[in-house]
């Protein structure tokens, strides 16, 4: 089975975020229909490569809502929804021939769809986290290392709060007590704040702690953009937008907002191609 590595929300290596991609052969033994193989295997694979993220995919049977079932594992859970693995996974059935034209996965979010560009970038599109404001949480101020302006709860399917902070300069500098921050939400935090000269290319800049998932901090998360996107969008008043998520590895998230739905739009490289034997 081959098993590839790779990175996305960027179009050069070693930047943006690395995602393992296996895409599954038939069912063995075959079922109807197709199913994954034992959680335990996809777990244990997800540990082995060690991302954030290792990503499953499946074909679907022709005439359905979806054209591939896709699952996505931290090392130490499976997740609910990942952007980037799923970029990623697009990017290998394209690039492959595996499949052309738009494409539609299954995954527990309801069904993501992923759009390809003729200058390689792919677009999906995702469903629009709902954000209510919320109090500055006890201690969250000391856990970040930044002190909070606003602080926001993103809904059950990215699990995140929102805390804003005074300026990309102290998004940058952040060194949080990740064991601290695991107290406050199901995923982690979404730290940003207002691009300090637009002019770079980018509206707004962030950065991801998900210490409740195996992972301190997220090179480019597209999930946490579905939140980021409505956040910004209110603020700056455009619809269209550029995240910069200002990790040591970075990547750039196009976002634009379309009501319940927001499309998330970037590159992916494949790095490492190899074949699994276990």
């Amino acid at each position: 089975m081959r098993i590839r590595i790779v990175d996305a929300f960027t179009d050069r290596p070693f930047a943006g975020n690395p995602a393992g991609v296996l895409l599954l052969g038939p069912s063995t033994p075959p079922t109807s229909p197709p199913s994954f193989p034992d959680d335990t295997w996809l777990q244990n694979v997800a540990v082995e490569v060690n991302h954030a993220e290792t990503a499953f995919a499946h074909r679907l049977p022709a005439g359905g809502e979806a054209d591939w079932a896709l699952r996505w594992f931290t090392p130490v859970a499976e997740v609910a929804m990942c952007g980037h693995a799923t970029l990623a996974t697009a990017h290998v059935l394209h690039t492959t021939g595996a499949h052309e034209g738009p494409v539609r996965f299954a995954t527990r979010s309801g069904v993501l769809i992923a759009t390809p560009h003729d200058d390689g970038s792919l677009t999906l599109d995702f469903p629009t986290a709902p954000l209510t404001a919320v109090e500055v949480p006890d201690g969250v101020a000391e856990a970040l290392g930044a002190e909070p302006l606003a602080v926001l709860d993103t809904g059950p399917n990215v699990g995140d709060l929102i805390i804003e902070v005074a300026d990309e300069k102290t998004v940058r500098g952040l060194t949080p007590d990740h064991r601290a921050l695991a107290r406050y939400s199901e995923r982690g935090i979404i730290a940003t704040a207002r691009a300090e000269d637009p002019a770079r290319g980018y509206d707004f800049v962030s950065r991801c702690f998900f210490p409740n998932i195996g992972i301190d901090e997220d090179p480019v998360t597209g999930s946490a953009h579905t939140a980021l996107a409505p956040f910004w969008s209110e603020r700056l008043g455009r619809h269209a937008l550029t995240g910069l998520q200002a990790s040591a590895r970075s990547g750039l998230v196009r976002t634009e907002l379309r009501g319940a739905r927001t499309h998330l739009t970037g590159n992916a490289v494949t790095v490492i191609e190899g074949e699994l034997l276990a």
